[in-house]
């Protein structure tokens, strides 16, 4: 499978993304991976999000595919930390596509995007309770530098430099 490199999220996306996110929330807790709880992203919050050009997706001829959401300040898990940086939120690849390098397709988009605007960290999170997705992050060179703790949930802060291993 080849991929085309994301575009920014259209108003006619949101219902594409909130329903890849909701099938994808669907197969963690099928499978009992703890990550996004069902409901957990309101259409609404998809709306808006990119309404603020947050969203980028990758589409194929079956429809979409993957979904990355880039941020360039993420107060509600890295607090009032302004070390510049990019950060990933929404990193979704459909079930069809699992397996053929479109993570990290658009992990490395991602990381050229932080590239390109002189920024020199790139960051993320996952839940504690998800060591599959911890690992998979950690392969791709992240590595974990606190946790975020929430009322109902826990999570790992991970960062590698955009230029590479950090």
């Amino acid at each position: 499978m080849t991929f085309d490199l994301p575009r920014p999220a259209l108003p006619t996306d949101v219902d594409d993304i909130h329903a890849l996110r909701r099938s994808l929330e669907d197969w963690m807790a099928e499978h009992g991976t703890v990550q996004w709880p069902r409901g957990s992203l309101s259409r609404e919050r998809i709306v808006a999000q990119v309404d603020a050009g947050e969203w980028h997706v990758v589409r194929d001829e079956l429809g979409l595919v993957g979904t990355v959401r880039l941020l360039w300040t993420d107060p509600d898990f890295w607090g009032d930390d302004h070390t510049p940086a990019v950060y990933v939120h929404g990193l979704m690849v459909d079930r069809r596509a699992a397996g053929h390098g479109l993570g990290t397709t658009l992990l490395d988009w991602a990381a050229a995007r932080g590239r390109d605007a002189g920024v020199d960290l790139f960051r993320l999170d996952c839940r504690t309770t998800n060591p599959v997705l911890r690992t998979y992050y950690e392969r791709y060179g992240f590595r974990a530098v606190g946790q975020r703790d929430f009322d109902d949930f826990s999570c790992t802060l991970l960062e590698r430099r955009v230029g590479g291993l950090s």
